[in-house]
């Protein structure tokens, strides 16, 4: 099986940074698309960005130009840079992989179990 481990979140003020990591382990045979997304109370998941494995990035409109999305391919790990954090950032950020294992040899989507990021002063 697979296992995604988010870390990073936490309290941090307005025009803060942080900086979260998500690290696939298990059965893993190659990662694909990596990516963030996050979740407020009572809305819909959204995509916050996502990263290929040949290095193509999308990000949603409004994290553009204060977040940066990255991976270590060896480590099977993605992280997010956040920077000038804005109150409506809040929420629980999930990672997502997609990941071929050794087990089935098909490409699956796995969701890490989120980490809350609270932007308040």
């Amino acid at each position: 099986q697979v296992q995604l481990m988010e870390s990073g979140g936490g309290l941090v003020q307005p025009g803060g940074s942080l900086r979260l990591s998500c690290a696939a382990s298990g059965s893993i045979f190659s990662t694909n698309v990596m990516g963030w997304y996050r979740q407020v109370l009572g809305k819909q998941r959204e995509l916050v960005a996502t990263l290929t494995s040949g290095g193509s990035t999308n990000y949603a409109d409004s994290v553009k130009g204060r977040f940066t999305i990255s991976r270590d391919n060896a480590k099977n790990t993605v992280y997010l840079q956040m920077n000038s954090l804005k109150p409506e950032d809040t929420a629980v950020y999930y990672c997502l992989a997609n990941i071929i294992t050794t087990k089935y040899y098909r490409a699956m989507d796995y969701w890490g179990k989120g980490t809350l990021v609270t932007v308040s002063s």
